[in-house]
């Protein structure tokens, strides 16, 4: 389906390494729908660092296709009278990498920052149960909104041990290959329920201080926020459905927050109405939330904002948590939910 159809010695001895490891042992997967410009930084980006560029289209009107052949990549155009999703196009790309020892997966809205491909191969080549590693990804335009500064913020994770790295990631091949590559059911949550299974393989994921990649999530709007915070409530709700009984309790937490804050709260204040006005006294306990999680939070730019749209955030993901049940329960499939 191509286009034919921590100190310096420890830095240092990274480097040694990395030297060991070429980059041309490494495969790289965009995928996108529509990206434009964003598109084209993408590739640029990749091309100078890996041996190999593969990109996945998912239905582009706006010539992406036409773009990526033009500047040297590889392009896979899915077949879309299937159902999409992200993971499915990853595994498109996944499936052509055989003789690659390693695996650069990037989302088409991103931009590679020059040296990351080799800092990752150091980490690989230091420890052979590392299975996929990530470095920082932030947002190209912070300013431009308060969403976008909420996205930067989210991907401020951890350094080191990790449950889960996000969309951009170099992964050891034969890691995946051995979990069987991603779920191409899951319309949210691919890649953390991917991570899970490596875990559960005895593999290491690791989170590297090192800039990765810009992400231009391109928000403007509170719909574009509250669908993308729809979004993760779905594959909050399914994931963990899917491992209720695992011992890491994944998401288990998120969800339970959710429907919390934004099903279970809201019933008891309507069902406390019928016997007392008083029960509007618990409305309090959402300004009340939002001040903890202000005062708690070590970066005051933007804390308060934060606070607010975290707490605000619930009620959408609340939604997508009960659009997963019902489905579920309907033995519907659910369908892909998309913020740009």
């Amino acid at each position: 389906m191509s286009a034919t159809t921590e100190n310096t010695s420890d830095h240092d001895n990274a480097w040694q390494i990395t030297a060991a490891v070429s980059p041309q042992q490494v495969t790289a997967i965009a995928i996108g729908r529509n990206e434009g410009e964003r598109l084209i930084r993408c590739l640029a980006s990749l091309l100078p660092q890996v041996g190999r560029v593969i990109y996945v289209d998912s239905g582009s009107t706006d010539g992406s296709a036409a773009r990526a052949l033009e500047m040297g990549a590889e392009v896979v155009q899915l077949d879309m009278t299937k159902p999409f999703t992200a993971a499915r196009a990853r595994n498109a790309g996944f499936v052509l990498t055989e003789g690659s020892e390693f695996v650069q997966f990037v989302d088409g809205d991103c931009e590679v920052e020059q040296g990351w491909i080799a800092t990752a191969l150091a980490a690989m080549a230091a420890d052979p149960k590392l299975a996929i590693t990530a470095g920082r990804r932030r947002e190209r335009k912070p300013e431009a909104s308060i969403y976008n500064r909420l996205c930067d913020t989210e991907w401020d994770t951890p350094i080191g041990p990790a449950q889960a790295v996000g969309g951009d990631m170099l992964v050891r091949r034969a890691a995946l290959a051995e979990i069987g590559g991603f779920d191409p059911t899951l319309i949210a949550g691919e890649e953390p329920e991917m991570c899970l299974r490596i875990a559960r393989a005895g593999w290491v994921i690791r989170r590297l201080d090192a800039p990765m990649t810009l992400h231009d999530a391109a928000m403007t709007r509170y719909d574009q926020w509250a669908r993308r915070s729809r979004r993760a409530g779905h594959a909050f709700a399914e994931v963990s459905w899917r491992y209720r009984d695992g011992a890491e309790r994944f998401w288990q937490r998120e969800t339970r927050r959710s429907v919390i804050w934004a099903l279970i709260l809201p019933l008891l204040i309507l069902l406390g109405l019928i016997v007392t006005p008083w029960a509007l006294v618990l409305l309090l306990a959402y300004p009340a939330q939002i001040a903890r999680m202000a005062m708690r939070d070590p970066d005051a730019r933007d804390r308060w904002p934060r606070a607010f749209y975290t707490m605000l955030g619930k009620f959408p993901e609340a939604r997508g948590v009960l659009e997963f049940h019902l489905r579920r329960l309907l033995g519907r499939r659910s369908g892909l939910i998309e913020y740009k």
